[in-house]
């Protein structure tokens, strides 16, 4: 009576795994899968594609998405130095002069308006920065009172009710209106 112990049946995959253990081979698959796999791309330095409803590109070797964003945040980027000069950006008026002119303070912006001022243009170079000062004045003041007349003066209490409080007539609306445009044309008077 030598029967054997074992009575298990072996799947093809477990012989497979034994012969795999055998020979030394750790990694060898021991099953056939199929499925969906999603073909691949390569890309390169400075592709620009789009996937999942997003536009990427790859600066630096790295991948990147691609926003709405991008030149407001390069706009704002101060480099590490001058893009003219090479010199560094350290100063505390470095930032303002590179939004201005695109280089540093010291010594491109000093040079620049010293040499404004031995070609007898500094005045004007002068006048303008200061008009595009009071324009921005200007603009701002505008949309200022524009926001503050078309806010609404209703408002919803904490039992969900809505309230009136009153607002502004039409009639003052307008008053404010012309005001404010006699009052941003002396402005314009002057800087023109």
């Amino acid at each position: 009576m030598n029967e054997s112990l074992l009575k298990k049946e072996f799947k093809e995959s477990d012989v497979q795994r034994v012969r795999n253990l055998v020979n030394k081979d750790f990694t060898a698959k021991t099953k056939s899968q199929t499925g969906y796999q999603k073909a691949y791309q390569r890309h390169e330095e400075g592709d620009i594609w789009e996937e999942s409803g997003k536009t990427w590109t790859i600066k630096n070797g790295v991948k990147q998405n691609i926003t709405k964003l991008d030149s407001a945040k390069k706009a704002i980027r101060l480099p590490l130095t001058c893009p003219k000069c090479g010199g560094s950006m350290k100063h505390h008026l470095a930032k303002k002069m590179y939004n201005i002119h695109g280089f540093c303070f010291d010594p491109c912006t000093i040079e620049y308006e010293a040499s404004l001022k031995k070609a007898g243009l500094y005045e004007q170079y002068e006048k303008r920065m200061m008009n595009g000062n009071i324009s921005g004045f200007i603009q701002d003041v505008e949309n200022w009172v524009i926001e503050s007349l078309s806010e609404s003066s209703s408002f919803v209490t904490e039992q969900g009710d809505k309230e009136d409080w009153g607002g502004m007539s039409k009639e003052y609306k307008d008053k404010v209106m012309k005001d404010l445009q006699d009052y941003l044309n002396v402005f314009r008077k002057h800087i023109s």
